[in-house]
């Protein structure tokens, strides 16, 4: 493994943790869940997957209806 990224893994492991726990979370969200505020559930899930780390997020703070 390069020196670079032994020098920086103690930063990017946490990192990876949280997008993938928000990840998890928004898509056990979106599947459980009918309404949204905006969009569809098919836009949600493509949304989360392959935006990383922002698609969640913007799941979470403008995509799902107040329950």
């Amino acid at each position: 493994m390069p020196y670079i990224i032994r020098e920086y893994l103690p930063i990017l492991i946490p990192i990876i943790i949280l997008e993938i726990a928000l990840m998890i979370y928004s898509l056990s969200h979106v599947l459980k869940h009918d309404r949204y505020k905006f969009g569809s559930r098919t836009m949600w899930i493509l949304i989360v997957v392959f935006i990383q780390i922002i698609g969640p997020i913007l799941y979470l703070t403008i995509g799902r209806e107040d329950e």
